[in-house]
C-alpha cells in the first residue's frame, strides 16, 4: 500500500469516529515526532500494539478488501507483565468493502456496529479440517440466540451487535449504498500473530510504498524507547 494513501484511510476514520461521537484515546493522535519523544512507560502500547493498523490483506485494493483498525487496549498472553484478559478494537469499512472469511483458535469476540451504514456478516462453523461446515450455525445477537443455515447473513444496523465464537468463521460485508462503517470489536486478548486462521491465504501486515511522510505511525512502526541517560558529576 502507499503511505499515501494509509494517510488517507485514517484521516477518514478519524473524521467517522468524531462524526459519530467516538472519541480516541491520545495515544492515536501522535504524530511520528512525538513517538520519539516517549519513553518506557509507554511500553504497553508498543509491546500489545495499540494504536493504528491499516490493512488491505495483501489484495492490493483496499476499496474492495480490508479494514482501517485501531487497537484501543489489548492483554498480552505472551508476556506476563500484562495482565488485561480482554481487548477492544475500532475498526473501519469504506462503503462496499468487505474483509475475508477468517476464524479465530481462541479468541470470542462481541462485533458492534457503532454507526454509519449497514453491516452485514457471512458466518460458517469450521468443520473441523479448515473448511466451511454445511451444518446449521448457532448466532447470539443482542441477547438473542438461534440456529441459522450454514452461510447465512447477519445484518448489524447501527447499535446492533452479534458474538463470534472461536472456529467460527466470519466474513464482513458493508452494505453497498448504506455509507462507511464504524465497528466496534470487545473480545478477550487479541494475537493477530497466531490467533487468525483465513479460510484463503491472506496477507496480513502490508508493504508500504513510502510515497509521503506518514500522518501517524502503524502500531509495528513506533520507535523503541531510548534509555535513560546517566550523568556522573566530576
Amino acid at each position: 500500500m502507499k503511505r499515501s494513501e494509509i494517510n488517507q484511510i485514517i484521516k477518514e476514520m478519524e473524521a467517522l469516529a468524531a462524526k459519530n461521537g467516538f472519541h480516541l484515546p491520545p495515544f492515536c493522535h501522535w504524530t511520528p515526532e512525538e513517538w520519539k519523544e516517549k519513553g518506557h512507560e509507554y511500553d504497553e502500547i508498543r509491546d500489545n500494539m495499540l494504536g493504528w493498523d491499516i490493512t488491505d490483506f495483501g489484495r492490493g485494493d483496499f476499496n474492495t478488501c480490508g479494514f482501517g483498525l485501531i487497537t484501543l487496549r489489548n492483554g498480552n498472553q505472551h508476556n506476563p507483565k500484562y495482565k488485561k484478559v480482554y481487548a477492544e478494537k475500532l475498526l473501519f469499512m469504506r462503503d462496499g468493502m468487505m474483509a475475508p472469511m477468517h476464524f479465530h483458535w481462541f479468541k470470542s469476540e462481541d462485533i458492534i456496529n457503532r454507526g454509519g451504514g449497514t453491516l452485514q456478516i457471512k458466518i460458517y462453523q469450521d468443520d473441523g479440517a479448515g473448511g466451511l461446515s454445511d451444518e446449521d450455525v448457532v448466532i447470539n445477537a443482542d441477547g438473542r440466540s438461534y440456529a441459522a443455515p450454514a452461510g447465512s447473513y447477519v445484518t448489524l444496523h447501527p447499535g446492533e451487535s452479534v458474538t463470534l465464537w472461536p472456529h467460527q468463521y466470519h466474513e464482513f460485508h458493508a452494505v453497498p449504498g448504506t455509507g462507511s462503517i464504524l465497528i466496534g470489536e470487545v473480545s478477550q486478548c487479541n494475537d493477530d500473530n497466531t490467533d487468525n486462521r483465513f479460510y484463503e491465504p491472506a496477507g496480513r501486515f502490508p508493504e508500504i510504498e513510502e510515497d509521503e511522510a506518514p500522518y501517524r505511525l502503524l502500531c509495528n512502526e513506533y520507535p523503541p524507547a531510548e534509555e535513560e541517560k546517566s550523568f556522573l558529576l566530576d
